[in-house]
């Protein structure tokens, strides 16, 4: 791309190195998307514009990588979003774990899509939800409520009080936050 010729230089994996607001070496070039840090997901990239755009109009913004959903569109669909196990057991953060089978939900036994399960990972003295990782029909679309609880920093029992319509796929999100709450799921 003759980056070299505007003296920006690529890091050792073929990456172009940002400052917090993915501002290059060069002042004034910015570089989002797949070709800096990070995964390769336009969701992520699309983060990243707006941060540009609204740190060059003067605004404050931020981006929370650790709640930018990871998701495989395979079927069955594989979704994750914040910590996993093997994480929290390296920073020897104390964690509980709650699952959900989709074989025991009404929606997936009526669509015949039984693959697969919810895990809520959550603070073992807080509840507060640390990792949401799903492999399941429409985990794309339910990760969605993981990032907003996370983000506003719910606890598992946050949401297995929340009413989900029955019967859907999400409800199993609801079932693996009980779990994850003292082994409380209704359906299993």
């Amino acid at each position: 791309m003759g980056l070299e010729n505007i003296g920006i230089t690529l890091d050792e994996r073929g990456r172009i190195p940002v400052n917090e607001y993915l501002e290059t070496s060069v002042k004034g070039i910015y570089a989002i998307g797949d070709v800096v840090k990070g995964a390769m997901l336009a969701h992520k990239a699309e983060e990243e514009g707006v941060l540009v755009a609204e740190h060059l109009s003067g605004q404050k913004p931020h981006i929370n990588y650790l709640l930018i959903p990871g998701v495989v569109y395979t079927w069955p669909e594989v979704a994750a979003v914040g910590y996993t196990e093997e994480e929290l057991k390296t920073q020897n953060i104390k964690y509980k774990s709650g699952s959900f089978p989709f074989k025991a939900s009404g929606r997936a036994r009526a669509s015949m899509d039984l693959d697969g399960f919810i895990k809520v990972l959550s603070d073992a003295s807080t509840d507060e939800i640390l990792g949401v990782h799903m492999i399941g029909p429409r985990a794309a679309d339910m990760i969605a409520e993981a990032v907003v609880a996370m983000e506003f920093k719910a606890s598992a029992e946050d949401i297995a009080r929340m009413s989900h319509a029955h019967p859907t796929y999400s409800e199993a999100f609801k079932e693996a936050c009980l779990a994850a709450t003292d082994n409380r799921a209704l359906h299993i």
